[in-house]
């Protein structure tokens, strides 16, 4: 997969757990809604651990996979992705 696909299935699936959660605020003894969660939530998880393997990490907080640091200093920023920035 690349960059490109990882960050779209990694959108999908913070949209999908968002629009469960808000689902569960209104049906929280829903069991397939829970199930659906926990799955979604796993999947999630390794598709964020498999990008920042390849690609490096998404976020600073702390969580971000480090075995691979050169990866946070040598990919490009959001703005150097633009039209007239490096790629």
């Amino acid at each position: 997969m690349n960059r490109h696909e990882y960050l779209e299935k990694i959108q999908k699936l913070q949209f999908f757990i968002i629009d469960l959660n808000l689902y569960l605020d209104n049906f929280p003894n829903c069991e397939k809604a829970k199930t659906d969660y926990d799955n979604i939530s796993c999947e999630l998880k390794k598709t964020i651990w498999d990008y920042e393997k390849e690609y490096g990490p998404l976020t600073n907080f702390g969580a971000a996979y480090f075995q691979n640091p050169e990866k946070w200093v040598n990919s490009p920023w959001p703005w150097e992705k633009s039209k007239g920035g490096k790629k």
